[in-house]
């Protein structure tokens, strides 16, 4: 109930200031008209109009995500969060907004994309259902637990991106992969591995987050 009310707090706070909603908004049209002005006239293969989809993603997550826990440093509500609340309360809270807020964006670009890019044809819509759902929670997780990291460090805003790419890499990886043999009409089955792949990362950094959170929250 807590971890809702946090949420709600946010999530309200998010819409009167729309600090997020408007980077990430600015930053999915800027990224994808740059995308269409380089390209011009040039065919460009399914393959790689599979592979900017995540890369847009990526940096979109990197535009907008890190403010979690950054706010409630410029706001000076951290200490009054650690009072009224469990560390695991604060994570959840925070983890439910970014939740919303990864899945929101993801599907405004993928809508946006797929009118705007021809050659990006899913030819298995399962399997990219499934590995856009998986993935959307593991940069969510990842975003969550590295705002917390870099909230009280000076140069937030290089520090990450730094951060992110190397956690999320593996994630990134997988979705291209995933991506690619949804394109190719792959089922399901064909694609298990890839899958497990997606699931034990989102397992482990949410074990991880919620284990070390607490250190993090109280260093």
């Amino acid at each position: 109930m807590k971890a809702y009310s946090l949420f709600r707090k946010d999530w309200q706070s998010e819409l009167r200031t729309r600090y997020a909603i408007n980077a990430l908004a600015m930053f999915i049209l800027v990224t994808i008209s740059v995308i269409l002005f380089s390209i011009g006239t040039e065919k460009i293969s399914e393959y790689l109009t599979g592979g900017l989809l995540w890369v847009v993603i990526f940096f979109s997550a990197m535009s907008g995500l890190s403010r979690a826990f950054v706010s409630e440093e410029e706001r000076g509500t951290t200490l009054t969060l650690q009072l009224i609340a469990a560390p695991s309360t604060i994570f959840s809270g925070k983890l439910i907004f970014n939740l919303i807020l990864v899945f929101l964006m993801n599907i405004a670009i993928t809508i946006l994309y797929s009118a705007l890019f021809e050659s990006f044809v899913i030819k298995s819509f399962d399997l990219f259902l499934i590995a856009f759902v998986l993935g959307n929670f593991g940069i969510a997780i990842s975003s969550t637990i590295i705002a917390a990291i870099i909230s009280k460090a000076s140069s937030k805003g290089t520090l990450y991106p730094v951060l992110s790419f190397p956690i999320l890499l593996p994630l990134i990886l997988t979705l291209l992969e995933l991506t690619k043999f949804a394109m190719d009409g792959n089922s399901v089955g064909d694609s298990w591995v890839e899958i497990a792949v997606l699931v034990c990362y989102d397992v482990i950094m949410l074990t991880a987050s919620y284990l070390l959170f607490d250190f993090i929250w109280k260093d």
